[in-house]
Formats: structure tokens, sequence, C-alpha cells
């Protein structure tokens, strides 16, 4: 049986053949990851309706690749007061967002409470929005800051209102990659060890991958590998989302950036790959507007939400500072032949009145 039989019988490849995959035509390929999107979703593409809040900028860490953090380039720090945020929520909330997603630095100013009380005044002021927040290296920062386990962080983090938590942080899980652009930052097995032990507590999240930088191809299958064999233990797991690196105003000094053809072959492999994660985001932010679009034809699914406000991505050269229109994002996806869908933060599809 050939490669592209043992696929479409639905048959989980490799990590020699995942990796093979990236010397097939782009277009076979996209057709191979296309027929496995339509078997798990037809022709919908999904969208959320959220706003995306970066509540401080100050970091303890020195990610080469981050152009957000006021401890690099950006010498301008600044952290929301919690008056601040309440505010952006209020506005965001009667604009008819369903989601707030909160990532930011890791500020060692402010205290574990800082984050923890935000969280339980917009879950009280706003029962009805779906709190999505603290990546894993997030929480790492504050196990080891203010020293704490991962367990305390995470039964914090349920208690004062978190619905689900989001997938960075993640980068790529090859620790000698990792120790050249984020030393320091939470290990490969941290990050997964968080995400199991919240999955084991009943919440989903999600799981990113940061590529097109100084990974090579085996190092994004290895990654990928890595999200599969959790995923069969936990199924924890909503969505995976690649994240193309952004090369302005940053100390990795790539020159050339990464090709669309290599963007949407890893794409279209991370939906081979990936047969028991149920949606592969085309996250708009990192990507363009453009190639995520057409990324529905190679896997994606889910081209993420109208965002409002970026800061992290838009810092490092990212078209995403203010979002995008919800009306225009509907007709985008129409226009490319596929069929919009709202979904709320888990997945389910919201009926519209």
């Amino acid at each position: 049986m050939s490669l592209k039989d043992k696929i479409l019988a639905g048959h989980r490849v490799s990590f020699d053949e995942a990796l093979s995959l990236y010397d097939m035509d782009i277009f076979e390929l996209g057709a191979l990851a296309d027929s496995l999107r339509k078997k798990l979703h037809g022709n919908k593409t999904y969208y959320n309706i959220n706003r995306h809040i970066n509540p401080t900028n100050v970091c303890a860490d020195v990610c080469k690749f981050c152009a957000y953090s006021a401890t690099r380039k950006n010498p301008n720090q600044y952290t929301m007061t919690h008056e601040q945020i309440m505010e952006i929520v209020k506005e965001a909330s009667l604009r008819g967002i369903k989601e707030v997603h909160i990532v930011s630095a890791h500020n060692p100013n402010t205290g574990v409470e800082w984050y923890m009380d935000i969280f339980k005044k917009i879950k009280e002021a706003y029962p009805h929005l779906h709190i999505k927040a603290l990546t894993a290296a997030e929480i790492d920062f504050l196990a080891r800051y203010y020293g704490k386990s991962y367990d305390e962080i995470l039964d914090m983090m349920i208690e004062y209102g978190v619905d689900s938590m989001p997938g960075g942080g993640a980068e790529i899980f090859d620790e000698e990659i990792r120790d050249y652009i984020c030393k320091g930052k939470v290990s490969s097995q941290g990050w997964l060890e968080i995400h199991r032990k919240w999955h084991e507590r009943g919440r989903k999240s999600n799981v990113t991958m940061l590529f097109g930088h100084v990974e090579s191809r085996a190092n994004r299958i290895d990654h990928m590998m890595r999200i599969r064999e959790l995923q069969d233990i936990t199924g924890g797991f909503n969505c995976f989302i690649p994240l193309v690196y952004q090369k302005e105003n940053n100390y990795l000094n790539i020159k050339d950036p990464i090709t669309a053809n290599e963007i949407l072959k890893t794409m279209a492999i991370s939906r081979i790959v990936l047969d028991n994660v149920p949606n592969l985001k085309a996250y708009w932010v990192t990507s363009t507007v453009g190639l995520a679009l057409v990324a529905q034809e190679f896997g994606a699914n889910d081209l993420d939400g109208t965002i409002e406000k970026e800061s992290i991505n838009s810092a490092a050269g990212a078209k995403s500072a203010n979002g995008i229109d919800l009306k225009e994002f509907k007709s985008l996806i129409q226009n490319s032949g596929f069929t919009p869908v709202e979904r709320d933060s888990l997945y389910n599809e919201v009926i519209s009145d």
C-alpha cells in the first residue's frame, strides 16, 4: 500500500512517513489533507467572536524570537490596571464577544493574585463570557517565581474562573532549539505536563507550534508526534495551531521569511499527522488573512476570530493590531468557497438567532 493510499484509508503515519510528505507535490499533499478535513468537518470553517487582551509586556524571560517583551528592544513598558482591563471587557462585551483571550508576558512585579483576581472580576461581571487564559509558559513562570506547584496554579485558575487554556509557549519541543530561542522558559516536558494536568481536571486546551525560524522539518514532525502521543492519553486538545514566525524586531535575525509553499505543506502535514486532534487552525494573525484562506484547502477548518486587538505578534510585524471586522471575515470565508460557522471556545457550533 502506498503512503497516499495508507493515509486515505485512515491509517496513522510514522515519523519517517510524515517527514517524507514534505517531498510530495504540494497540490497532491493539499488534496490529501483536504480529504481528511472534509471527513471531519465537511465544508465548514469555524470562527469565533473574541477579544484578545495582553495585560502586560514586562517580562522576566528573554526569548530571542519575541518583539513584545519590554525588556528587549521595546523600551515602552506597560502593565494594565484591573480597571483598564475591565473597561476593555465591558466595551467588547457590548459588541457581542463570547470569549476573552488573556495572555501576556512573565511579569515578576505583579504577583499571582493580580492574574487570578482579574479572572474572578471578569467572571463575576460577565458570567456568560468564556475566559481562555494563561499559557503553560506563564503557569510555569508563576509556579517557579512564587514557589507554587503546577497543581496549585491550575487549581487557582479553575477557582477564579478560567475556562480553558490557550496553546502558547509550546514553540518547538526540541530542547536544543528551545535552549537557543527561549532559554529559561518552560521546558517541553514541563509544557506537556501542565497540559496533561489541565486535561486530567476535565478541562480543554489548544496547542501551538512556532515554525519558520531555525527549526528543521524533522523538529516540526517531532513536535507533532509528541502532541499526538499526549492526545492519545488525555484527549484534551481541541485544536492545533501552527504559528508562523514573525521576523521583525527580534534577536533571531532571520533574513528570509518562510515561503507560502512551506507554510501550506506544514499545515497539510499537521492535518495528516494529528489524526486525533479534531481541529486545525490557520491563525490569520501570523499567516496573513489571504494565506489562511488558502489553508482551508490544505486541511485547516478554523481561522480563529475577530480578535479586535492583538499586541504580541503585531509587535513582530504581523498585520493584526486591530483585528478584523466580522462581516468582512465571514464574507472572505464564503467567497473562498467555504461555509463560515460560528463556534464557541470549545468548538460547539453557535446557533444564530
